[in-house]
């Protein structure tokens, strides 16, 4: 397990999340292998939609930008080994944002 080792960049999780994130990292790097970027992510995000809810987005690699909106609390970005760590849940749709087609 790796966890101790991670560097956070920026986050607004709660600390117990980012605990849960960090171990979901660690995990995910225990049973892939590093080039595996896309299964590492998606056993991120199963974890988290499981344990929180869907919605749970995951970016797994180590070199990329981004730019998103997501639910206050549930962004973090952090460094573990070589690679780079983007978790965050996307906002839910208000009701006077929905859209129904007629």
């Amino acid at each position: 397990m790796l966890e101790g080792k991670a560097l956070i960049a920026d986050t607004d999780m709660p600390l117990k999340l980012q605990i849960q994130a960090m171990k979901a990292a660690s995990e995910a790097l225990d049973l892939y292998d590093v080039f595996d970027s896309k299964s590492i992510a998606a056993h991120i995000k199963k974890k988290f939609d499981d344990g929180h809810g869907m919605g749970w987005q995951c970016v797994v690699g180590s070199n990329f930008g981004s730019f998103f909106t997501h639910s206050q609390g549930t962004f973090i970005y952090f460094t573990l080994e070589t690679l780079n760590f983007l978790i965050f849940k996307g906002p839910s749709p208000s009701v006077s944002s929905r859209v129904d087609i007629v």
